[in-house]
Formats: structure tokens, sequence, C-alpha cells
């Protein structure tokens, strides 16, 4: 046999082997993201007293660091960090709009509720702005903080008729992203209530 051949054979023998290695080994593992979401429904009770008032409710703001889908997370002071494989469905703020002009409308004390952007009037204008939602893990067990900022705006008379800061904490019950999320809609469960509470009371201002 010449060398040639010879040669060929132990190229093919070589990359045979090779490949049935290659065959064997398992494909990497890829971590998947999981996605939550802020869903919380205050208990509410019906307001005796209904205004002739359209509220309008404008999308919250958020403070940076906060205005991203990315779950905040504390281990040391001053060092905000976030969780690799786990994010809100959305931006915190954005998921709350919807839930601050229901919880107001639940209260039945106004006309009518209205989201901004929108085309309808309003009387008064509910402007809020997230400025923390992250868990705490310097403390046994964790615990999420909360703090929406609220304010109450005379659309007509260009006024400001109340602000507000609303702090909540909750333990979380497994330190753990999950326990963080349930300990999160906790809180703002409380929050949501509280504001319904503050624009029911502070739009007799108006």
């Amino acid at each position: 046999m010449n060398r040639p051949i010879t040669r060929r054979i132990l190229l093919t023998l070589t990359f045979v082997t090779l490949l049935a290695g290659c065959t064997g080994l398992q494909a990497p593992h890829v971590e998947s993201t999981h996605l939550y979401v802020l869903d919380a429904r205050p208990a509410i009770n019906t307001a005796q007293l209904k205004r002739d008032l359209v509220l309008a409710v404008s999308m919250p703001r958020a403070r940076p660091g906060f205005d991203t889908p990315r779950m905040a997370y504390l281990r040391q002071p001053h060092e905000l960090d976030y969780f690799a494989f786990n994010r809100w469905a959305d931006t915190p703020s954005r998921m709350l709009g919807p839930l601050l002009a229901q919880a107001v409308e639940q209260t039945g004390s106004f006309r009518a509720i209205v989201q901004i952007p929108g085309v309808v009037p309003s009387d008064i204008r509910l402007d809020t702005e997230l400025i923390r939602l992250q868990q705490d893990f310097r403390t046994q067990p964790s615990r999420i903080q909360l703090t929406l900022r609220a304010q109450l705006i005379d659309v007509v008379g260009k006024r400001v008729i109340a602000v507000k800061t609303f702090d909540e904490t909750e333990n979380a019950a497994s330190d753990d992203v999950y326990g963080g999320v349930i300990a999160a809609n906790r809180a703002v469960q409380r929050v949501l209530g509280q504001l319904a509470d503050f624009c029911v009371n502070e739009s007799i201002r108006q």
C-alpha cells in the first residue's frame, strides 16, 4: 500500500473517531427566562358620595434603574443589581398604569375614569412616579420595597391639589425571585387601596 492511500485512510479513521465522540456530547443547557406580572386587585369600598368629575390617570413614570423590565435587587447599599433569567413581563410602571385606573374606578366616586393619552377632557389628573421596586436581600427574610409618588392636578385651574408618597415594605415568604413577586403584589395591593382613598379624599379640594 502506497503512502498517499495510507494517509487518506488514517485521516478518514481520525475523522470518524472524532465524529463519534462529538455525537456523544450533550447539548449545552440554556437557561430559560421566567416572566412575572403585577396583577394585584385591591379590596375597595364603594363610596357613598359620587362627584361629578372626570379623573384622568396618566401613565406612571419611573426613576432611573426602575424603568426597565429587569427585576432589581440589593445585596449592599447603593448597588442596584438585576436577576439574570427573571424579568417582569413589562416595565413595572406600565403594568401599574391600568391597575391604578381600575383601583380608582372601583371606588365609584367619579363620573368617569380615563387613561392618558386620550381625547376625553378631564377635570383632575393623577400623575404618578415609581421611585423604587426592589427586593432587598440585606435582611432575613428578604423584603420588597415599593415607593410610589402621586400628584393630583386640577386640570382647569392648572394647580396642584395634593401630593403624597406611598412607601410599603413586604417580607418575602421565600428568599427567591418568586417569593419576591408574591411580596411585590401584596405591596402593590396595599398601595392601590391607599392611592384610591387619596384620590377620593383630596378631590374634594377641586
